[in-house]
This record gives structure tokens, sequence and C-alpha cells, in this order.
């Protein structure tokens, strides 16, 4: 992998040396490397107001093929890659919750984040628990309590969901071991109200994986900080869903680059708002 964007002197000194060792072939061996996972945990830190506890942070992880896809066949992981997956393990390394919407977890069958290793001191360091909790928001609370996700979460799984969610449905995903979280006052959930939600436990460093319908939401209404898009060098054709569905704003929120990371033709981008 290869940093392509900001440019710093370390990466200048880097391509020099790689310009020297252009053989015969007309290819560098050192124009790329493998990074470490505490290169990829240092490239993707949150903002130190947020590190010091001062401030929460929504970032956003998800990938696109080069026509605009979000999923093939209804899933992400086929136009995905080893190095996006190991970006998808670091973020989710770093982050004190991972939120999800509730078809996202119907459809891509998602398990309790798992403890790794090459993070435990990270996150004892910071506080953290060993593995983040996952947060599933759902309104309906129409989910298989069942699930791993439910009984055997590391961490306990989190549903966010309105003040008038159904009771019965309440009290069956508290039975199961969730801990619900109230995030807007009526019968649906306030995409404004997830994060500080979150925060009242001690949750500030959020990410979100989506799905396209969920992340739409915290778009309309303002509340993304940060997006982590990879664009797989992929065409799909067809419709499938792009990153962020839902209604159109009536004025494009614009954010700025701050990385690009490259391999094998995927981009791995990270933009913030402006």
């Amino acid at each position: 992998m290869r940093r392509l964007f900001p440019v710093t002197d370390q990466t200048a000194d880097r391509t020099a040396d790689a310009a020297d060792a252009v053989g015969a072939s007309g290819t560098s061996a050192a124009a790329a490397r493998d990074w470490s996972l505490d290169e990829l945990a240092e490239a993707y830190a949150y903002p130190p107001g947020v590190l010091a506890g001062e401030a929460t942070w929504l970032r956003a992880n998800m990938v696109s093929t080069l026509d605009g896809a979000a999923q093939h066949d209804g899933r992400s992981q086929p136009i995905s890659n080893d190095t996006d997956m190991r970006i998808f393990g670091t973020l989710r390394g770093l982050a004190d919750a991972v939120v999800v919407g509730a078809e996202t977890v119907r459809l891509e069958g998602y398990r309790p984040a798992r403890a790794r290793e090459a993070f435990a001191a990270r996150r004892a360091a910071a506080g953290q628990t060993p593995a983040p909790a996952i947060a599933v928001v759902s309104a309906s609370l129409d989910l298989d309590f069942s699930l791993p996700l439910f009984t055997e979460p590391l961490t306990p799984t989190l549903v966010v969901t309105g003040a008038a969610a159904p009771a019965d449905r309440v009290t069956a995903a508290e039975r199961a071991g969730a801990v619900v979280v109230i995030a807007g006052e009526g019968a649906t959930v306030d995409p404004t109200r997830v994060a500080p939600a979150l925060a009242e436990r001690g949750l500030t460093r959020l990410l979100t994986e989506g799905g396209p319908r969920l992340l739409g939401q915290f778009v309309a209404a303002g509340a993304l900080d940060e997006l982590c898009l990879t664009v797989s060098p992929m065409l799909t054709a067809g419709d499938a869903q792009r990153i962020a569905g839902g209604h159109a704003l009536a004025t494009p929120d614009q954010f700025v680059l701050t990385s690009v990371l490259e391999e094998a033709g995927f981009l791995f981008t990270r933009y913030r708002r402006s």
C-alpha cells in the first residue's frame, strides 16, 4: 500500500527511494509496502479532541464500485478485498461502538465484534472495552434476539430506538441482554440524537457501517463527521444501492479530502465535514 495524499516529507523520501530502485523492468519494488496494524491505526486515528474525551465523532466506513454500487448481490463483500477488510478491522479496533441499521444486521448476518490482540494494549490504554459494542438502530425492534449478536457479545449489544418503541419488543431486547438506548421522542429514531445518546454512555468514538438507508439518514440530518470510503476498481452495472439512500439534500453537503491510500487499484479515502 502507498499513501497518495497528503504528501509529506517522508512520503517524498520514499518516492525518491522508489525511483532510485526502478530496475530494467520499469517497475519499483519500493513504491508500495505492507502497512502494520499500528500504522493503519495511526493513519485512521480519531481527532485529538475526541481522543481526549472532549467531543463525539461519528465516522462511516463504506465501499463503492466505480459505478457507484455499494453492494453486489445484496452484500458488500464481493466488491471488497483483503486490504479493505484490514482497514475495516482497524476502524473497528479504534471504535467504542459500531452503529448499524437493523436491515444490515439481517442481510449481512452481523455477529458480535471480537477482541483483537493487536488492539488490546491500545484499547486498554484508552479505557475502552476489549471489543467495541454493536449498536443496532431500529424503530420497530423487529430483530431476532436469539442471535449470537444479542446472546453472546463480549461487550453488550445496544439497540437504539425511539421512546415510543413497542413495549413488548423492548422487553424482549432486555431479556436477551441487550441495552436499550432511547434516541428520539416518538416511534422513530432521531439521527441527530444517536451520537449524543451513545456519548451519555461513554461511547464517543463511533463508527457506522451502514447500510445505505441509515447512512442516508445521518447525512440528511447533518450528523456525519467523517466518511472513510473505499473506491473499488470494479464495475457492476445493475441497480444496486449507493452508499447513502433516502431523500436527496436540498444543497449538497461539502466534505474535505484528508487522506488517500492506494493498493491494487483500490483507493482508501477519508473525507471530513468542512
